[in-house]
């Protein structure tokens, strides 16, 4: 089974990719939250900085690109190949955004197929790179999924990654597997299933109603539970309150919190970003609800030290 780390906006930029990919295993490919070039360029100093080869190192990466501009995505895909040493990029089909859809884009851009499929075409006459495609089965109705499954099937992608929700859902309602299973049947391409996938129980489900899945994407069951990709390699569960377990988070977390530190100004950008690790982590301390509290609450750095050491305490 291979196993890829979501591109999640604003959480999984290469500070977070490294301090994971130092302590857990698993990951066959970390996709790079999205890339938006525009007429001006192709990459904001920002996301050049998520995408440096010594930013990524020891890893696959695969950024994505947010564009509906044929000429914009490859652009950016040659910078990518050719400055950064990039062999894949992928086509970012999936951010139900209000705004990313207002302006055609993410899963915005399932709702204008004769443009989607102008795109492909000039993409696939001149690109050079292998092109990927995260994507959602359609805008309003999981019916809009044949006519784009044609679009797909006409030309050579790398691989489908399929989120089986239509845009309105955003993270609402439930993956729509049956939409899935036409996927596997009809892709010509090889397809990798995304959605929901929280606990190693949830994979097994998924692979008893789909035998052939071969390839799975996993965003938010990562940043509640960093074993699960080992998990689902070795099928088995980990006790994540053994005392291993919880070195190894201490670890992460450690060095997630000492690289923010260099890169970020000011506590307060430090603390929010570790205020939301701690919004999917908390689930591993079930029992440390009143302390989950408090570290979310502090205001300063000092406090929040003190408030994750009585978290690890005894744990080196």
């Amino acid at each position: 089974m291979k196993l890829y780390f979501a591109p999640l906006e604003g959480i999984t930029g290469y500070v977070y990719r490294n301090a994971f990919h130092s302590v857990y295993g698993g990951i066959d490919k970390y996709f790079i939250p999205f890339i938006s070039p525009n007429q001006n360029r192709a990459l904001s100093p920002k996301e050049v900085r998520d995408v440096l080869p010594e930013h990524n190192r020891d890893m696959y990466a695969v950024p994505q690109i947010l564009t509906n501009h044929a000429e914009y995505f490859l652009r950016a895909a040659k910078e990518l190949e050719e400055e950064y040493g990039y062999q894949e990029v992928n086509l970012n089909l999936g951010c139900p955004s209000r705004t990313v859809v207002s302006k055609g884009k993410g899963s915005g851009f399932l709702g204008r197929p004769k443009e989607l499929e102008d795109f492909f075409r000039e993409v696939f006459e001149k690109v050079r790179i292998k092109v990927s495609v995260k994507t959602r089965i359609g805008m309003d109705s999981p019916e809009e999924f044949g006519g784009l499954m044609d679009i797909f099937n006409r030309y050579p992608l790398q691989e489908l990654i399929v989120h089986p929700r239509v845009q309105k859902d955003y993270y609402n309602n439930v993956p729509d597997w049956k939409v899935f299973g036409e996927a596997l049947r009809r892709s010509r391409n090889p397809v990798c299933y995304n959605g929901d996938i929280f606990t190693l129980e949830a994979y097994r489900r998924l692979k008893t109603e789909f035998p052939a899945v071969d390839c799975l994407m996993l965003g938010r069951g990562l940043l509640m539970n960093p074993v699960l990709a080992e998990e689902i390699k070795k099928d088995k569960e980990t006790d994540t309150g053994d005392r291993e377990e919880l070195k190894r988070l201490k670890a992460f977390h450690d060095r997630l919190y000492s690289d923010y530190k260099q890169v970020m100004s000011g506590e307060k950008n430090v603390l929010f970003k570790m205020k939301e690790f701690w919004t999917y982590a908390e689930r591993l301390f079930p029992e440390e609800k009143k302390l989950m509290k408090a570290i979310k609450k502090v205001s300063h750095l000092c406090d929040y030290e003190q408030k994750t050491g009585e978290l690890f305490f005894g744990i080196q």
